[in-house]
C-alpha cells in the first residue's frame, strides 16, 4: 500500500474550514468539492495510459488517453459530496453505491445497500471523507475486489492513523490518498482533531 498526504496550501486552507465547527452546512459542498477535486487530481496521476496517433491544428503527434476502465465508488452518504467533482474530472467513469453505516454502540460499519457496475479490470476510486478505524474501507475493499477490480484507489479527506496501519497491513496493494493524517482515535473510534460527522455536517442533519 502506498500513502500520500496530500501537501498543498489550498487543502490545508479548506480543510480549515471543513473542521472549524462555526462553519455551516451549506458551506460544506462546496468546500468538499473544491477539496475532493484537489485530492483526485493528485490521486489519478499515475492512472496507466495509452498512446494513439493524432493531429494538433499544426501537424501530426501522439496523444494519451487513460487506458483502464474508471468506476467511482461513493460511499453512502458522506461520500456524495465528493462525486461532482469525481464525475466532472473523469465524465466516461461508471459509477456505483456502496452503503456503510456506524453502528454507534460498536463503531462497526454495517452494509444496508449495494449497486455496482461491471468492475472487471476496471480501477475502483472509493470515494470517503473520513478513514477513522478502517472497518468501512475494509468493507468496500473486500466486496470491490470479490468484482474482480485491478487497482483500488481511496480518496478520503482525513485520516486517522489507526486506520492507515489497518489498511496498510491487510491491504498492501491499495493506494491511499488523503487531504490530512491526523492525530488519533478517540475511545469512541472518532478522529481527533477531525470535522465531527462529515454526513451530518454536509447534510445539515
Amino acid at each position: 500500500m502506498s500513502l500520500t498526504v496530500t501537501e498543498h496550501a489550498l487543502v490545508l486552507h479548506i480543510l480549515t474550514q471543513l473542521r472549524d465547527e462555526n462553519t455551516p452546512h451549506e458551506a460544506y459542498f462546496s468546500l468538499t468539492h473544491t477539496l475532493s477535486r484537489i485530492l483526485l487530481i493528485e490521486a489519478t496521476r499515475y492512472l496507466p495510459l495509452a498512446s494513439f496517433p493524432m493531429r494538433t491544428p499544426m501537424e501530426e503527434t501522439t496523444g494519451a488517453r487513460i487506458s483502464k476502465p474508471i468506476v467511482l465508488v461513493p460511499i453512502l452518504r458522506a461520500g456524495l459530496g465528493m462525486l461532482s467533482a469525481a464525475t466532472e474530472l473523469l465524465p466516461s467513469a461508471k459509477i456505483g453505491f456502496l452503503g456503510l453505516q456506524r453502528n454507534e454502540t460498536t463503531a462497526i460499519a454495517e452494509s444496508y445497500y449495494c449497486k455496482l457496475p461491471e468492475m472487471v479490470s476496471a480501477t475502483a476510486i472509493i470515494l470517503d471523507p473520513m478513514l477513522a478505524t478502517g472497518g468501512s474501507a475494509e468493507q468496500a475493499i473486500v466486496r470491490l475486489m470479490t468484482e474482480g477490480v485491478e487497482e483500488i484507489i481511496l480518496v478520503c479527506a482525513v485520516a486517522s492513523p489507526e486506520g492507515v496501519e489497518y489498511l496498510t497491513e491487510h491491504f498492501p496493494d491499495v493506494h491511499i490518498v488523503v487531504g490530512a493524517l491526523d492525530r488519533c482515535l478517540n475511545a469512541q473510534k472518532y478522529i481527533l482533531p477531525g470535522l465531527g460527522d462529515f454526513g451530518d455536517r454536509l447534510f445539515g442533519t
